[in-house]
């Protein structure tokens, strides 16, 4: 299983950015897909997940209403879309996932002991 985040980069506050995270190695339409942070000095925290099928979707607290999370299966690829961006918003962007992603998206939850991760792409939110 190999996950790549790309689209990480400085920007100002306020403003946007798109993330990408292209799978291989499995059959990524059959596994939810789940976005996670973490920013210095910080616990991981999940930001948002979609279901395998992309038919639903969940966003933490901190960023609702500010990220989209969407799938592409013909391509292996997740997105996450971040709008509004603030400064406490800077952190590593991870994507993740595991046969037990469906259900934890489902249920509304986010699992930090996934089994597999990508390596993460910095976002830096400053003037």
């Amino acid at each position: 299983v190999q996950l790549q985040a790309s689209g990480g980069g400085l920007v100002q506050p306020g403003g946007s950015l798109r993330l990408s995270c292209t799978a291989s190695g499995f059959t990524f339409d059959d596994y939810a897909m789940v976005w996670f942070r973490q920013a210095p000095g910080k616990e991981r925290e999940g930001v948002a997940c979609i279901v395998s099928t992309g038919g639903s979707s969940y966003n933490a607290d901190s960023v609702k209403g500010r990220v989209a999370i969407s799938r592409d299966n013909a391509k292996n690829t997740v997105y996450l879309r971040m709008i509004s961006l603030k400064p406490e918003d800077t952190a590593v962007y991870y994507c993740a996932t595991d046969h037990r992603a469906d259900y934890y998206c489902s249920a509304r939850r986010f699992n930090n002991d996934m089994l597999y991760w990508g390596e993460g792409t910095l976002v830096t939110v400053s003037s």
